[in-house]
């Protein structure tokens, strides 16, 4: 089942931050990135003069921009952004053909290497029992980020065998993926952009899972078109997603299901916590990386 639409249009924004103490940098930088995430920012990108920020166009809101630097707490920092539009075309294509990334090994068990860049000759030799490739393809989702291992290594502590996986916002598909290397039985997977879709159709087949994993374009809407209830729903997405989209997480859980997230800061955790309770979730657990964190409820 597809849900066909044009390719979503991006804007960029460039947020330059000028300081003269270099400590004070790294820091900006995360914290901006913070507050562009709460005005609808999906994911980010490091510069030599700080943040390249990624929304979609009708999600930009200029003012809330503005808004949301007034009162930068940090002093001795001056930000400036420059907005434009995204050129309808792939965004990694330097880095998939010059950079890529190094091979990741989460908890001893699952190695993650870019295709693109690895000689799959030297992963045979690697230890871990579960190794997956991926090309990422003007998607997100490599396992070189916080929330991205944080939220396999959940998936590695679970039982999943034979279990129906939902995956809210594929991306690569990395963690669909995955869950299937763990044992589940069946994963359905959304993402609101075709690249994305196109991205972690290709990356199940590169890796032998295609039959067990069904990739459908749109938000969480796609979700009252799926037929039956998700053993466990997984979601790494930014925290105001989560907060619109959890009631329909919830909605399509089955009896004891479980809900694993991940995308959010620690400073996240309460308002995402109040919201599931509110639907009758419990939390089991808490892991954290730096300031990024990951939360598990049970139904």
């Amino acid at each position: 089942m597809y849900f066909q639409s044009a390719k979503m249009k991006y804007y960029v924004t460039h947020f330059q931050i000028k300081t003269d103490d270099e400590a004070l940098f790294r820091p900006s930088c995360e914290l901006l990135a913070a507050i562009a995430g709460e005005c609808g920012y999906e994911s980010f990108m490091d510069t030599d003069t700080g943040v390249d920020g990624y929304v979609q166009v009708d999600m930009y809101d200029e003012q809330s921009i503005v808004d949301g630097l007034a009162d930068f707490p940090v002093d001795g920092v001056s930000l400036h952004f420059v907005t434009e539009e995204v050129e309808n075309q792939n965004w990694n294509e330097t880095w998939e053909q010059e950079q890529g990334f190094e091979p990741i090994s989460i908890a001893g068990k699952v190695l993650i290497y870019d295709l693109y860049h690895t000689d799959e000759s030297d992963i045979s030799q690697n230890s871990e029992e579960i190794k997956i490739g991926i090309e990422a393809r003007n998607a997100f989702g490599t396992g070189t980020h916080e929330t991205t291992r944080m939220m396999v290594s959940r998936l590695i502590a679970s039982d999943l065998r034979g279990k129906r996986i939902l995956d809210c916002g594929c991306g690569t598909g990395i963690l669909a993926i995955a869950a299937i290397k763990c044992g589940a039985g069946e994963v359905v997977a959304y993402d609101i952009d075709e690249w994305s879709v196109e991205n972690a159709q290709h990356n199940g087949r590169i890796n032998g899972v295609e039959d067990r994993l069904h990739v459908l374009e749109g938000d969480a809407n796609v979700l009252s078109h799926v037929s039956g209830v998700f053993d466990v729903v997984m979601a790494n997405i930014n925290r105001n997603i989560l907060l619109n989209d959890m009631e329909m997480f919830h909605s399509v859980m089955n009896k004891g299901a479980h809900l694993m997230l991940s995308g959010f800061y620690d400073t996240d955790v309460q308002i995402l916590s109040e919201k599931a309770e509110s639907l009758g979730l419990t939390l089991v657990d808490k892991i954290q990386e730096g300031e990024w964190c990951s939360l598990e409820f049970y139904s």
